[in-house]
């Protein structure tokens, strides 16, 4: 088993599609949510969704580069961190993009533990902005690592608390049993997936109809955003 680290969602904006393949399963490894566009004005339409944790922007981009895009996320006052990537070295090139609202730089090529080590430091600074999740009527405070589902606290393990924390940092989205076995457990072996179904049956007991965990059969579970009907 694997030391567990609370995933993120990250927005990856890269029109190298191999680099960008090449991020995204390293970053899915250790758990994160990665989305992937190869353009600047998708990154603009993306990064403005406050979900997400962290951006890594290419510089070198079709249509708006990664200056451009962060500019613009910056102008409306869209405040996730943002990691720059590009293969100029030039300081003059580093300036800019920090000066763009950028919050730090990473030149190409890379060691992908130096980008995975930037992105943590910069996701505790996200974390630290938004430490309350919340989902239906459910808040799950991080800092105070607590839960309340309408108003009333519930006592979760800690592995039932990393459960609800992936479920509710995607929630609307499906999330397959063999993904929260990587990124709750650690586990990659099928078999041991039944241990996704028990816990989610724990957790809607705790919860009650506070929130709604939704069966997508034969792929996985989906915590609806919206909570339960009125």
């Amino acid at each position: 088993m694997r030391g567990y680290a609370p995933g993120m969602r990250l927005l990856v904006a890269e029109d190298d599609q191999r680099l960008a393949r090449i991020i995204k399963r390293g970053l899915e490894g250790e758990g994160h949510v990665v989305d992937v566009v190869e353009d600047g004005e998708a990154a603009v339409a993306g990064g403005a969704d406050p979900d997400y944790d962290v951006l890594v922007l290419d510089v070198m981009m079709p249509r708006l580069d990664g200056f451009e895009v962060v500019r613009r996320l910056r102008d409306q006052h869209v405040s996730t961190p943002v990691l720059m990537l590009t293969a100029r070295g030039e300081t003059e090139d580093r300036v800019r993009g920090l000066d763009s609202g950028a919050d730090d730089y990473l030149v190409k090529p890379f060691a992908f533990e130096e980008l995975s080590a930037r992105l943590r430091a910069l996701g505790r600074r996200s974390t630290a902005r938004h430490p309350v999740l919340t989902a239906g009527e459910v808040e799950m405070d991080l800092v105070k690592h607590e839960v309340r589902a309408r108003n009333v606290a519930v006592d979760l393990s800690p592995t039932e608390f990393r459960l609800l924390e992936t479920l509710m940092r995607n929630a609307g989205r499906v999330l397959t049993r063999q993904s929260l076995l990587s990124r709750v457990w650690g586990y990659d072996d099928e078999p041991e997936a039944n241990a996704v179904d028990l816990y989610v049956h724990y957790l809607r007991r705790k919860l009650g109809d506070a929130a709604v965990i939704t069966t997508v059969r034969g792929v996985g579970y989906r915590l609806e955003a919206d909570g339960p009907a009125p």
